[in-house]
């Protein structure tokens, strides 16, 4: 059999050696290709500036001038007031809703956006009877006219009890109309 072979631990690490110009050429090349890389990631950062609306151009971006109905949609759609708008127009169309004959004595009065609950005021008892009779015909033409599910109820009020002042029948400290003799 052979003897294995004695191995020298090789040259003792000493002062590292002066580069010599190959490498000297290698580290500038090095050098060079990063300086190279950084100048195109920011030349790459400004085509995507320019792409994407951060500069002016030929093409239209969402800083071009709209038509007024246009911005005043989009507002609406961006703060979910669509169906706080569209019941403000109720408010001012309910005599082309609900008819000259209705709207002579009833009017809106407020909307409960949550509850989908539109309050109506009426001048006397027997229109606010005949509203409570039409209820269901209102729900469906205001839904048709609004979108489906905006107005769910319609809460009917009859007029309102006159303030009654102090008078010779009047006990003090009563509370209404049928509190007058204490």
């Amino acid at each position: 059999m052979s003897e294995p072979a004695e191995t020298s631990p090789g040259p003792t690490p000493g002062p590292a050696p002066e580069p010599t110009g190959a490498d000297l050429a290698r580290s500038a090349l090095r050098a060079a290709r990063a300086q190279a890389k950084q100048r195109g990631e920011q030349v790459q950062q400004k085509r995507e500036a320019k792409r994407y609306g951060l500069r002016s151009g030929a093409r239209s971006d969402g800083r071009d001038p709209v038509p007024l109905g246009a911005a005043l949609n989009r507002l609406l759609t961006e703060r979910g007031w669509e169906s706080s708008a569209a019941v403000g127009g109720v408010m001012g169309r309910w005599p082309q809703i609900v008819g000259p004959d209705i709207a002579a004595h009833c009017h809106p009065s407020s909307y409960d956006d949550a509850a989908a609950v539109l309050t109506v005021q009426c001048d006397s008892t027997a229109w606010a009877t005949q509203l409570r009779w039409l209820a269901r015909q209102l729900v469906a033409r205001l839904n048709h006219e609004l979108g489906h599910g905006t107005v769910r109820t319609i809460k009917v009020l009859g007029p309102a009890a006159p303030v009654r002042g102090y008078g010779r029948l009047r006990a003090p400290g009563s509370k209404g109309p049928g509190d007058t003799w204490g």
